[in-house]
């Protein structure tokens, strides 16, 4: 199964109720912009969101890609249409709500807070999650697709070595390059954690197909899909921490992440 796969099936009902009976009332952008005390570096994320009955699918964007007139035109409409939607975002975010309807979290996950405080302390707990999802051993090399610090933080605290990859390119916190594609990294890693943004930039596929061929352990952290990751669980995917919005940045408070794991043969 790939993302398109999963959209056909969602749009011919085999998932849930009828995607064209299914309409989304909100549509939003949320933008942020952050620095964390002590951190060199800053970044800058974007995220499509669209609200359909209870839920809220999010896709995260290159910043200025998506026009708010793009999202303002998705409301009203049906699920069904935005399924079929030219731009890939929009698809995965109409996805994203409609199946966090059909299952939503807290019904099948493991559900753990991260703690009330600043960012960069709730970025550090959400990552230590995270990596305990992969369990990965020191000496091994994981993939790391969609550079995340405090990821490698954690991996450099267990002795676990590391390819950071990300299409932005530049080089971490510490200095160490950054690979632009995470094809060459996939030659010789022990393991991979990656961004739910794999799904709206389309390299979520090859990870996939690479974890069911190798046997590689996959885990994803999402904000982006979600509710849409956990679907490739037990076919390429060996974890899930998910995320939906309102995400941890955006608040001081404790927040929930939940986690989703392959059931042992």
């Amino acid at each position: 199964m790939n993302l398109d796969s999963l959209l056909r099936r969602a749009l011919a009902g085999e998932l849930g109720p009828d995607p064209a009976d299914q309409r989304v009332s909100v549509g939003f952008t949320t933008r942020q912009g952050v620095r964390h005390p002590g951190r060199d570096g800053g970044y800058r994320n974007e995220v499509v969101s669209l609200r359909v009955g209870a839920a809220v699918g999010s896709c995260a964007v290159e910043p200025g890609r998506v026009t708010d007139d793009a999202v303002f035109e998705c409301v009203g409409r049906s699920v069904a249409e935005l399924l079929g939607h030219a731009d890939r975002a929009v698809r995965v975010a109409a996805l994203d709500a409609y199946l966090m309807g059909v299952r939503p979290h807290a019904e099948v996950a493991e559900t753990t807070t991260i703690p009330a405080g600043d960012s960069l302390a709730k970025s550090l707990h959400r990552a230590g999650t995270v990596v305990d999802l992969l369990a990965p051993a020191a000496g091994q090399r994981v993939l790391v697709v969609g550079v995340v610090n405090s990821l490698l933080h954690h991996l450099r605290l267990r002795r676990v070595d590391y390819t950071p990859c990300d299409r932005k390119g530049g080089t971490t916190e510490w200095g160490e390059p950054i690979l632009t594609d995470a094809a060459k990294g996939l030659t010789d890693c022990d393991a991979i954690l990656a961004s739910g943004m794999t799904l709206g930039d389309d390299g979520v596929d090859l990870l996939l197909d690479h974890a069911r061929t190798t046997g590689v352990p996959l885990v994803f952290f999402a904000q982006t899909g979600s509710a849409v990751l956990p679907w490739f669980i037990g076919d390429g995917a060996t974890a899930v921490s998910a995320e939906p919005y309102p995400f941890f940045w955006l608040d001081g408070g404790p927040t929930p992440i939940h986690r989703y794991r392959a059931v042992p043969a």
